[in-house]
């Protein structure tokens, strides 16, 4: 869960900071709208939102479980969600199908762990 922290909490702020000035920076889009702002501050607060839970199951052995679990739901959604991007639209850039591994990576380990350890803690 730590790599994933360590990850998510600069993701989040990469998407949700100053998305109009980052974003078109690495993509080929720009954010324009009050909108679309919204959203991408709204990936943030969940991002960190997650982050801070799993930094809590690092910390307190009592929410290891449902911060290890949320891990891997996590991590393997947004792996599916690109693997359904890569179906439907095609291969997107570089980034997102090396984040598609990490995340795909992630989330396997997060149910390993899960499956291995949940009955001793």
């Amino acid at each position: 869960m730590l790599l994933s922290v360590a990850i998510v909490i600069p993701a989040a702020l990469f998407y949700g900071w100053n998305p109009e000035y980052v974003l078109p920076y690495f993509f080929d889009f720009e954010v324009k709208t009050t909108d679309l702002k919204s959203v991408f501050r709204a990936i943030l607060g969940l991002y960190l939102s997650f982050s801070l839970l799993w930094i809590l199951g690092i910390m307190k052995s009592n929410f290891w479980k449902v911060a290890t679990l949320s891990n891997g739901v996590f991590m393997c959604g947004i792996a599916l969600g690109r693997l359904l991007s890569l179906v439907l639209d095609g291969k997107s850039s570089d980034l997102f199908f090396y984040g598609f591994w990490g995340e795909a990576i992630l989330a396997f380990f997060a149910f390993y762990q899960y499956k291995k350890y949940a009955k001793t803690i």
